[in-house]
């Protein structure tokens, strides 16, 4: 059987990063970054999946 090879994309090059990628990248606290998603819902670099949220690194270095 061929397994493939996973790839890890490094933390620089992600499009869109968990709350927990974005605390340690960003070095902004879980609490306080988790009261920034839920305030910024509206403003386009934020991604909700269900119950999970996603940040769009890009975007949310601009704004």
């Amino acid at each position: 059987m061929f397994m493939a090879e996973q790839t890890q994309v490094e933390i620089k090059d992600k499009f869109c990063f968990t709350v927990d990628e974005a605390s340690a990248y960003f070095n902004i606290g879980e609490k306080k970054l988790r009261k920034i998603v839920t305030d910024n819902l509206d403003t386009g670099f934020i991604i909700q999946n269900g119950v999970k949220f996603l940040i769009k690194r890009e975007q949310f270095e601009n704004s």
